[in-house]
């Protein structure tokens, strides 16, 4: 058996990270377009820089909650048993590392993470947070560069695509969880899966923009719901 999990914003909800987007398409009350872009960084650097620094501050007051641990502990029985097991995540949040999940994808970068636009060296800071203060590069031989989000905005590329692509190909059992089915390329890992024949779940509020008849929908929170479906997926 070899497993393959997608999350997103869902999975982190019931942890009272902020799900981005609301009913008016504001995320946070900015256009996307206005924080989330390369465009949006060159033209004004601040507002976008003062956006995410709030969302880095957060990660401190933010705890895994019942669905992170119900993935990290079925991640520990999925190689008890000898099955394969590739969680990704939409989410730029840490908390599925920080409930014990070994090695998850995060195709849309991390908000852990600073990354410098002139020598491209990444590195994990959680304490420079100052909404109103730059960080630069320490790098040897950069010269001090900008450093920005490692996240991944409108108009670029995700991360790992080699590395997902491999491990949709040996799926066998497929579950998205709190995803809308609506971002793109993330949103087209279901048919991708099913068109290989493996067997589908998902688990969110809502249906989902790209549910199909074959797959297994189950509503509801992730927090209360996951445990119990993570337990189906083994039978």
């Amino acid at each position: 058996m070899q497993v393959v999990v997608l999350t997103g914003a869902g999975v982190s909800a019931d942890s009272g990270v902020a799900t981005f987007r609301d009913a008016g398409g504001l995320w946070e009350g900015h256009r996307p377009e206005d924080v989330a872009t390369p465009e949006a960084w060159a033209a004004d650097p601040a507002l976008v820089w003062r956006f995410y620094q709030a969302r880095r501050a957060a990660l401190a007051v933010v705890e895994p909650n019942a669905a992170h641990l119900a993935l990290a502990a079925f991640e520990r029985r999925a190689a008890a048993r000898g099955h394969g097991f590739t969680l990704i995540t939409q989410n730029v949040d840490d908390l599925h590392a920080r409930a014990g999940s070994s090695a998850p994808i995060h195709m849309h970068g991390e908000l852990a993470r600073l990354r410098c636009e002139r020598c491209g060296a990444v590195r994990r800071d959680t304490t420079s947070v100052d909404p109103e203060r730059f960080v630069t590069c320490g790098a040897p031989g950069c010269g001090a560069g900008a450093l920005r989000p490692d996240v991944v905005w409108f108009g670029e590329v995700p991360y790992r695509l080699d590395e997902i692509a491999r491990a949709l190909a040996d799926c066998t059992h497929f579950l998205a969880v709190g995803t809308s089915g609506a971002v793109y390329p993330a949103a087209g890992f279901l048919a991708e899966v099913r068109r290989r024949g493996a067997r589908t779940w998902i688990q969110a509020l809502e249906p989902p923009d790209n549910l199909d008849a074959s797959d297994r929908f189950v509503p509801g929170r992730a927090a209360e719901i996951l445990p119990e479906l993570l337990d189906e997926l083994c039978r």
